[in-house]
């Protein structure tokens, strides 16, 4: 683990203070969750434009999946 200087707004801090007392953990702990969370974010939305991206250069056949449809046991029958 490594230590890192941050300039942060005196609000933010004041926030993350408050919080970080409330779920008993460090600020520092708070941080590194809150990162890891943006992270995920960041790579989940990434992950979601590059599947938007291959669909517009190849969108879905009207008819793609209706072969399946057959096969399909939905409970309604």
């Amino acid at each position: 683990m490594r230590t890192i200087q941050m300039t942060l707004d005196d609000d933010l801090v004041k926030a993350v203070d408050r919080i970080s007392k409330q779920l008993q953990t460090s600020r520092s702990a708070f941080t590194r969750k809150a990162l890891r969370e943006a992270l995920a974010r960041h790579d989940i939305k990434q992950l979601e434009l590059t599947h938007r991206r291959g669909y517009e250069r190849q969108p879905v056949a009207t008819d793609e999946f209706s072969v399946w449809e057959n096969e399909q046991a939905w409970g309604d029958k």
